[in-house]
């Protein structure tokens, strides 16, 4: 009774929503299934497969946390889980991650075996340059549902549910904490940092009315000044618009923070940009890279000065 107390009272504290079905003091247990495996999530009439992957030597018991890991535009589930090189770490730590598809089909040649999905991100273009169309999936409803599910199903904790992802996916986890801020812990995003769609009468500045989290949500990212997908300074298409580092200002006036940015160089090519004293416990961080393109640095990137998958756990384990 008193640890269901206190998880309550922490969650009031963060402005996390436990949902009422969770009792995240009960006793839980989990499948013995270990490694990756699928966890189909009923929504709106359909059952999607989604990979997850268990660590190894994960206990049979006991809630853990739980990673939304997010391709980018014409990627998928599997190839992005190979891509953020977020499986060792997770067995190292203790954590599920879950890798699904988006539902929105683009064209590629050749078709990879898992597809080419793109998330629909909500009043933003896809890559093909064409709005989702009007009866795409509500990607948001539907992470919503996947976080639901795999936490029934595999024992992950409501209160420690974060979202990483890639260019695209970054957009996406972008959009889940502007508008599931109550669920999402934090979140990680490379190469795609939103605060918002652009503002359709001036892309270089954030829609405001687009990005109202309930509560102060901790952000970090990763930017190339080399990336030409997603240019570092921006460009005047609604599918990006406004800078990265704008991207990272909104966010911290949206979390009350009152210091920084502070530098701090972290090797010779990136820089630590650190808003901190945010509402809340919140901070919002920075990963500057001057020599970086479009990519996920860490192992399966050659040349990569900071390892991605470790920075986004890190800063996990502290919100």
């Amino acid at each position: 009774m008193l640890a269901s107390l206190a998880t309550v009272a922490l969650s009031a504290a963060l402005g996390l929503t436990v949902p009422a079905t969770v009792d995240t003091a009960a006793a839980c247990s989990r499948p013995a299934d270990r490694g990756d495996t699928t966890v189909g999530v009923d929504f709106e009439g359909r059952t999607y497969p989604v990979l997850v992957h268990v660590p190894p030597a994960l206990a049979a018991t006991g809630r853990v946390p739980l990673v939304l890991n997010l391709h980018g535009s014409s990627g998928n589930g599997p190839g992005q889980m190979d891509y953020s090189g977020l499986r060792p770490v997770a067995d190292a730590n203790g954590f599920i991650v879950a890798a699904p598809d988006g539902a929105i089909t683009l064209p590629q040649d050749p078709m990879p075996p898992a597809g080419s999905w793109a998330w629909n991100v909500p009043g933003v273009p896809t890559t093909a340059g064409q709005m989702p169309p009007p009866d795409a999936r509500d990607d948001v409803a539907f992470l919503g549902r996947v976080i639901d599910v795999v936490s029934a199903t595999l024992c992950t904790n409501p209160r420690r549910t974060y979202a990483t992802g890639h260019s695209g996916g970054a957009r996406m986890s972008s959009a889940l904490a502007c508008r599931l801020a109550d669920r999402i812990a934090a979140i990680a995003a490379g190469a795609g940092l939103r605060a918002g769609r652009p503002d359709p009468d001036d892309v270089t500045v954030p829609e405001v009315e687009d990005c109202r989290p309930t509560r102060p949500v901790p952000v970090v990212t990763w930017h190339g000044q080399q990336d030409t997908v997603n240019p570092y300074a921006g460009s005047a298409d609604l599918r990006w618009g406004y800078a990265a580092p704008i991207a990272a200002q909104t966010w911290a006036r949206l979390d009350g923070c009152r210091q920084g940015p502070d530098a701090t160089p972290v090797t010779e090519h990136v820089t630590r940009l650190t808003y901190s004293q945010c509402d809340r416990g919140a901070e919002v961080v920075f990963y500057r890279i001057s020599n970086g393109g479009h990519v996920w640095p860490g192992a399966t990137e050659p040349g990569s000065e900071i390892d991605a998958a470790r920075i986004a756990w890190d800063f996990f384990r502290r919100h």
